[in-house]
């Protein structure tokens, strides 16, 4: 029977196996006397995967691959090691029923700190969980970066022999090692003949290294990239964003592609002394003042009418969001992008936390106040960041700038990470944790021993109060991610099962005990962890 005959021959049974005999009878040669349809479809099928598999020739013989390049980190200490092939495998382990997780850590949450911690010491990945390891971060792109950089060379290396695995080839210049960002002859021919993701990795090395030679390297083919690939080029001149970078981006601003002049009229009014920033500033003065005529110093606005050319070229995008006044969506733009540093000239010499203490007439007190949230985001300005805050105690519906939590959460981000902590301690312990998952989101790992000792209080609070701790399984999860891990010894009086007070949800005290053991035996095991990826390697 020839290969053809063979495969028409197959084609036929799936075709009669899908469609049912009853509605596809088998090929003639199928049917036996006396045998139902569907068993003889089933015997011949059997037979042919035989026959398949017996034909099968050989593929041909492939060039054996080049050697695996040298990585020359730290070899991994054995404990570690071990504890890193059981996170491996717990990453895929079943998950466990009705939602109830019971007492023992989540490895699989663990990884990712477990990673970040091996790269801070400069750990190499051992060969043989490799595979693993790019398993998982196949299975999670929030993995990724980490274990990567993990993986080292020879990750990438390996990814190159496994079509599932190519995404570890993105932006790493398909494994091959960056030249030296001093090593001018080489980035340029790098930059001029490599492919996108080899020259986004480059722009990015020397811009860390020397930002003003990574702004001349883009300068030099800018007229010729195309409009997505200068979205990408431009949005890496954050990192190490200076005024010696504001001839290249206000040229910038009259790019053919929107996105394009809308990314760099952002960078420029992150840059204060900008010739944009002082027009943005200028416009904004317009619309923004005190009326010292009232009897209370208040702050008066008068949108802008129209929306000009001169506006359009500095990054004000003219059409409003649908449901949005056209008015109040430029005002907010203009604002953003003056420098903060205007106002205290501007309202009278006050201070930021005077100035947004100040009535604002006609319920412009809102969309004013999250312009200068936006502002002081952007231009990481931790006096205004803290102004706009306000006191931790303060309910967000009645304090100054913006009683959204994201934005919160924004401001927070420019502040010292122990500042960071005390002020979202301070909010935890007026307002509980309801409203918290957000701003502990942005605090620093391990948690301050004041906001560690806030979250454990709200929670045993809680748990007085015998409510289900459902509600609370993401702080939960944090907690056990986040507190510091020399805390367990303190919670251990929290892992005994309350007595249940009158009204309180049937078993939640023993749901509350399974939630405190497992944040304890996690405490621990992450101290473990630290212990093991901080001894010594065998032989060093």
């Amino acid at each position: 029977m020839s290969s053809t005959t063979r495969t028409s021959a197959w084609d036929e049974l799936v075709t009669s196996a899908l469609l049912g005999t009853d509605r596809r009878t088998p090929p003639a040669d199928v049917l036996v006397p006396g045998r139902e349809a569907p068993v003889a479809l089933l015997d011949a099928a059997a037979v042919h995967t035989v026959r398949r598999r017996a034909g099968l020739v050989p593929a041909a013989a492939r060039p054996r691959p080049e050697p695996a390049p040298p990585d020359d980190r730290r070899e991994l200490p054995e404990p570690a090691r071990r504890r890193l092939a059981v996170l491996l495998a717990d990453r895929a382990a079943p998950a466990g029923s009705g939602g109830r997780r019971g007492t023992a850590p989540d490895l699989t949450e663990l990884l990712p700190q477990w990673l970040a911690t091996a790269n801070e010491r400069g750990y190499r990945a051992p060969a043989s969980l490799l595979p693993a390891l790019l398993d998982a971060a196949r299975a999670r792109t929030d993995l990724r970066p980490p274990a990567l950089r993990f993986a080292g060379p020879r990750g990438v290396w390996l990814a190159g022999l496994n079509a599932e695995w190519k995404f570890a080839l993105r932006g790493t210049a398909a494994g091959a090692a960056l030249p030296a960002p001093e090593d001018g002859e080489a980035v340029r021919r790098l930059w001029e003949e490599g492919l996108f993701a080899e020259r986004v990795a480059l722009l990015a090395s020397v811009r860390t290294h020397d930002p003003a030679a990574a702004t001349a390297l883009l300068a030099g083919t800018w007229p010729t990239e195309r409009a997505e690939d200068r979205l990408m080029f431009l949005d890496s001149l954050r990192t190490g964003l200076s005024d010696a970078d504001e001839p290249f981006l206000d040229q910038a601003l009259s790019d053919r592609s929107r996105n394009v002049r809308a990314t760099a009229a952002g960078l420029l009014s992150a840059l204060p002394g900008s010739a944009l920033a002082g027009r943005m500033a200028a416009r904004a003065a317009v619309c923004v003042g005190l009326d010292r005529t009232a009897a209370v110093a208040t702050i008066v606005v008068e949108a802008p009418h129209e929306c000009d050319a001169g506006m359009e070229r500095d990054g004000v995008v003219p059409t409003a969001p649908s449901g949005r006044g056209e008015r109040s969506w430029w005002l907010g733009q203009l604002v953003e992008a003056t420098p903060l540093a205007t106002w205290p000239g501007r309202l009278g010499g006050r201070t930021p936390e005077e100035i947004v203490s100040l009535p604002v007439a006609d319920d412009w007190r809102d969309e004013l106040h999250a312009a200068w949230c936006r502002a002081a985001v952007r231009q990481h300005d931790a006096e205004w960041a803290r102004a706009l805050l306000g006191a931790p105690s303060q309910p967000p519906a009645t304090g100054p700038g913006t009683s959204s939590l994201a934005e919160r959460a924004s401001l927070l981000a420019t502040l010292r990470a122990e500042e960071r902590a005390e002020w979202v301690a301070g909010f935890i312990a007026a307002h509980g944790l309801s409203e918290a998952f957000q701003l502990l989101g942005v605090c620093a790992v391990p948690w301050a021993g004041p906001l560690g000792r806030a979250v454990v209080d709200a929670l045993d609070i809680a748990r007085d109060a015998g409510s289900y701790p459902w509600s609370f399984s993401g702080v939960m999860g944090l907690a056990e991610r986040c507190l510091d891990p020399a805390e367990a010894s303190r919670l251990e009086l929290l892992t005994a099962t309350p007595d249940e007070p009158e009204g309180a949800s049937p078993g939640a005290g023993s749901y509350w005990s399974e939630a405190f053991q497992r944040l304890v035996s996690t405490l621990r095991l992450r101290a473990e962890m630290h212990a093991e990826l901080s001894a010594q390697p065998h032989g060093s």
